[in-house]
């Protein structure tokens, strides 16, 4: 994937953090560890470009980590959950989180999920160079296609990957309708699930809190009600 990536692995379980590290260090990743959040925190570097994060640890839990690693950094966050509920799935992409794998997983289904961020990852952070035209705008936005970086009204925005990658491609493609569906394949670039509604719909509501003035009356991205999303 070019230059090594730099994974930072937490989980307070040492067996799976082993194995895991093991895997991840065999595919050439440059692996560090934490066994809590608080540890996370202290070890967590800027130059980080991915995170898998245990949901459930004592002390700070993975939700609160991610949240404090949003504030200021937007490298693609994997939750570990041993959870399944719709709503604790939810607060985790609330949070910030881009993916989540359920506990127990297959080292194989890791592997690929790490791969899939990290790839979506370096392009839109500008390691390809077959982009036309560097920037778009509309109606105040103002998105640089090589890398992460949004404006509103010359005011920089905190997007996650994710939330950018949705928006770089509704405004390239400004004016048409995307389903849930073509979205969720386009972005997270996996199959379609009847779950996966809920996941593009709490990404929508995160991106509408940060580029529009009212998320509750949104003007730029807007819901077609029994198509999809567009940006208009």
């Amino acid at each position: 994937m070019g230059e090594t990536a730099k994974l930072l692995l937490v989980d307070d379980d040492p067996e799976i953090r082993e194995v895991a590290r093991v895997l991840l260090e065999s595919e050439g990743f440059q692996v560090m560890e934490a066994a809590s959040g608080e540890e996370a925190l202290q070890v967590f570097t800027p130059d980080v470009d991915l995170l898998i994060l245990d949901v459930m640890m004592q002390g700070l839990s993975g939700y609160q980590v991610c949240a404090r690693i949003r504030e200021h950094w937007n490298a693609p966050i994997l939750f570990l959950t041993a959870k399944t509920r719709d709503t604790d799935l939810m607060t985790g992409f609330s949070a910030g989180g881009d993916d989540y794998l359920t506990k127990p997983f297959s080292y194989i289904e890791l592997l690929a999920r790490v791969k899939g961020l990290l790839r979506r990852y370096q392009i839109y952070k500008g390691k390809s160079d077959t982009e036309l035209g560097q920037y778009v705008e509309w109606r105040g936005l103002r998105l640089n296609r090589r890398q992460n970086q949004v404006w509103k009204n010359e005011k920089e925005l905190n997007l996650t990957t994710t939330e950018y990658q949705i928006l770089r491609l509704l405004m390239s493609c400004r004016g048409k309708i995307f389903s849930a569906q073509s979205l969720y394949e386009s972005v997270w670039e996996e199959a379609y699930l009847s779950s996966s509604s809920n996941t593009v719909m709490v990404h929508i509501r995160k991106l509408r809190e940060k580029i529009e003035a009212n998320p509750q009356e949104p003007e730029l991205l807007k819901t077609i009600w029994g198509k999809g999303y567009r940006i208009e």
